[in-house]
C-alpha cells in the first residue's frame, strides 16, 4: 500500500465512524457538561491520552475539570460528572472508578463501542463510538489501522464536537477567553 492510499483510507474510515454517531447522544452529553458542577475524565492507555486532550479543551472552554488519577484531583461528589472513555467498556479499573463515582452521587457519561458493556449498563448517558478497537469484536467495522487507532482517532474528534456543541448551547464561544486560558508558560 502506498501512502496516498493509506491516508485516504484512514480519512474515509474516520469520516464514516464520526458520521455514524447519533447527534442526540452528543446533545444529551453536552447538556450534562453544562449542568455539572465539576467534570472528571477517566481513561486508560491511549484512551486516557485522548481524555487528557479532552480535559485540556474543556479547561480552555471554561469548565471546571479534573483528570482522574492526577495528584490534584479532588473527590467526586453529587452534582459532578464522570466521563469515562473505554473502547471495550469493560476495563476493570474504569468500571471500579465509575461504580465509586455513582456511589458518591455523580452522573456517568460513557464513550465506548459497546453499549452492553459493564460501563454501558451503569451509565446515565452513552455515546456510541462505532469504531474498531484492539479486540476486533464482531460488531466492529473493518479497518486497515492497527490496534485501537480507529477508536482513539474517532473519539478525539467526537469529543471535540461535543465541546463545541456544549459551548454553543451554553453560550457563545469566546476565542479570546479561550486563548487566555491556554498555557503561557512554554
Amino acid at each position: 500500500m502506498n501512502a496516498e492510499h493509506v491516508l485516504n483510507t484512514i480519512s474515509r474510515e474516520i469520516t464514516e465512524v464520526v458520521g455514524s454517531v447519533r447527534a442526540e447522544e452528543v446533545e444529551q452529553a453536552a447538556a450534562q457538561l453544562n449542568q455539572a458542577s465539576r467534570i472528571f475524565v477517566a481513561g486508560e492507555g491511549r484512551s486516557g491520552l485522548v481524555g487528557k486532550m479532552f480535559a485540556m479543551r474543556l479547561m480552555h472552554s471554561g469548565y471546571n475539570v479534573f483528570v482522574v488519577g492526577e495528584t490534584i484531583t479532588p473527590s467526586v461528589d453529587e452534582g459532578d460528572l464522570l466521563v469515562v472513555l473505554s473502547g471495550s467498556g469493560n476495563t476493570s479499573i474504569l468500571v471500579h472508578t465509575a461504580e465509586q463515582a455513582k456511589k458518591s452521587g455523580a452522573e456517568l457519561l460513557i464513550c465506548s463501542t459497546n453499549r452492553e458493556s459493564s460501563l454501558g449498563k451503569i451509565c446515565d448517558t452513552f455515546i456510541d463510538v462505532p469504531a474498531a478497537t484492539k479486540k476486533r469484536l464482531e460488531h466492529e467495522p473493518e479497518t486497515i489501522q492497527p490496534l485501537g487507532n480507529q477508536f482513539d482517532q474517532s473519539l478525539h474528534l467526537i469529543l471535540d464536537g461535543l465541546i463545541i456543541t456544549a459551548v454553543h448551547v451554553g453560550g457563545e464561544a469566546d476565542y479570546e477567553q479561550m486563548a487566555r486560558r491556554h498555557s503561557n508558560m512554554e
